[in-house]
């Protein structure tokens, strides 16, 4: 088997089980992770009902009677969900009361009314003082029938004299298990898809520095004449080229992970707000909180796709190792221009932009990435600053660099984050609406600084506010500036 061969597989083999291991771990607790947001909802309905049957109390006897003609209309409404890819259009709810003796008073269902309940757990542990839940298969031996059951306890002058469970099939929320391990499952699919062809490429450049010594053997046996400064000149370019891809390629295994990892991390939240919403969208509730749930179903869903988005935009950054289209670039008008339109921006929350060109000056570069750190920088600025502040732009040069300074007046840098302000995914909320961003607009600032082979600082001013420095290399007024 070929050295490539066997590094493709290696790196396949130890991935496959990586991502074999991940998935295992996530489908197991997906089932768990949905039970508990189940008997959460469960106890707080428990608690609502035992307080309705509270207040209608008579003569120190328990009266559910009140619930009854609320659970025959609720079972005999008509409504269809669409939850993602799930049509629910039934309710799943079931009650009963008991009084203090375990006897049941009430049951939605209609079926056990009369009954002893003292011995179930969540009736005895609640008559006792303690929390009762249990759960129980309707069919013995066929979990599939499994029902949830939390009980809270009715009080009179607080005496426990009867109790409400609440209960709910695990069977209504299983479609939601299958499908969300379904989604899980696709999505390891796709990503081990995905690295294959990476690891691919990958395997070609591991596998790239034995072939330039084999190219530099044949380099010097076409040599007519021995020159040994020469061939050493040849060695030492074949073997920093050997160094750079061998670098680069081991880097690219880390960085895969780091980035699946962290990614991971990040997509937690907002799907935990997306599910969060979904399963109380489940519920009857009046028309405002069913747009509120649905706006941060959109909002989060937005979050999602700006974070992937940049993801990939950083990513493609961080691959390149030199400019493809490097140019002369006039900074003066080229700020000129990103500050016009920076106050069209800042003017929504009432910022000035002003721009100083104290020295005008060129640099060499790609003006779309220099634009875009410009802009990052400027609009992270307008973000940070109060209302009627003014965000400063000023051009100059010192010591043979350019240097483009972004000034705001907002509370600055806290300690605890200004040695980590150009990491992924770390941002700061901003003042005004108390938001974070994706945490990858200053990690993409640094990437272009240093493929310009520049630099960025971002620190606290002594006057106040945040100072960020793009420092670059000047270039030399170039001949054609003087037509």
């Amino acid at each position: 088997m070929s050295k490539r061969n066997r590094i493709f597989l290696g790196i396949l083999a130890a991935y496959l089980i990586g991502v074999a291991a991940l998935l295992y771990n996530q489908l197991a607790e997906i089932d768990p992770r949905y039970r508990e947001s189940a008997e959460d909802s469960l106890v707080e309905t428990s608690q609502l009902l035992s307080t309705i049957i509270e207040q209608n109390i008579r003569d120190g006897i328990v009266r559910p009677e009140v619930l009854r003609p609320v659970f025959q209309s609720l079972y005999a409404k008509n409504f269809s969900a669409k939850i993602f890819s799930v049509e629910k259009n039934q309710i799943e709810l079931r009650v009963y009361v008991t009084d203090k003796a375990g006897r049941v008073l009430f049951d939605s269902t209609g079926k056990d009314e009369g009954a002893d309940y003292s011995q179930w757990r969540d009736v005895a542990r609640t008559l006792n003082g303690q929390y009762g839940a249990r759960s129980t298969a309707d069919i013995k031996n066929d979990d599939r029938t499994t029902v949830m059951y939390v009980g809270a306890p009715i009080r009179l002058n607080n005496e426990i004299i009867g109790v409400v469970s609440v209960a709910k099939p695990v069977q209504s929320f299983g479609q939601y298990v299958q499908a969300a391990r379904e989604k899980t499952v696709l999505v390891g699919v796709y990503s081990v898809a995905a690295v294959i062809v990476l690891v691919l490429i990958l395997s070609v450049w591991l596998v790239r520095p034995f072939g330039l010594v084999t190219d530099y053997v044949r380099y010097v046996r076409a040599q007519r004449n021995f020159s040994l400064p020469r061939l050493s000149r040849r060695a030492l370019r074949a073997i920093g080229a050997a160094y750079d891809e061998m670098r680069d390629a081991l880097a690219g295994r880390n960085y895969v992970a780091d980035y699946v990892q962290t990614l991971t991390h990040e997509l937690k939240s907002p799907l935990s707000a997306i599910r969060g919403a979904a399963e109380l969208l489940q519920e009857p509730m009046p028309k405002a909180d069913r747009q509120r749930f649905l706006g941060n179903i959109t909002r989060e869903t937005q979050r999602v796709q700006e974070l992937v988005d940049h993801m990939l935009e950083l990513a493609a950054l961080e691959t390149r190792r030199h400019l493809d289209s490097a140019a002369p670039i006039f900074l003066g008008p080229l700020l000129e221009e990103i500050a016009a339109s920076a106050a069209t921006i800042g003017a929504k929350r009432q910022v000035k932009v002003q721009l100083e060109i104290q020295q005008n000056a060129w640099i060499e570069g790609d003006i779309f990435l220099i634009r875009r750190a410009v802009t990052n920088l400027i609009d992270n600025a307008i973000d940070f600053s109060p209302a009627g502040a003014t965000v400063s732009i000023i051009l100059y040069i010192l010591h043979k660099t350019v240097q483009i300074q972004v000034h705001d007046k907002g509370p600055g840098i806290p300690e605890y984050a200004e040695e980590k302000v150009f990491e992924k995914f770390f941002s700061l909320a901003r003042p005004h609406n108390k938001k974070k961003s994706t945490g990858l607009g200053l990690a993409f600032v640094k990437e272009i600084a240093e493929l310009h082979r520049g630099r960025i600082s971002l620190k606290n001013a002594s006057e106040g506010g945040a100072l960020a420095i793009l420092s670059l290399p000047l270039l030399p007024t170039p001949t054609v500036a003087a037509h």
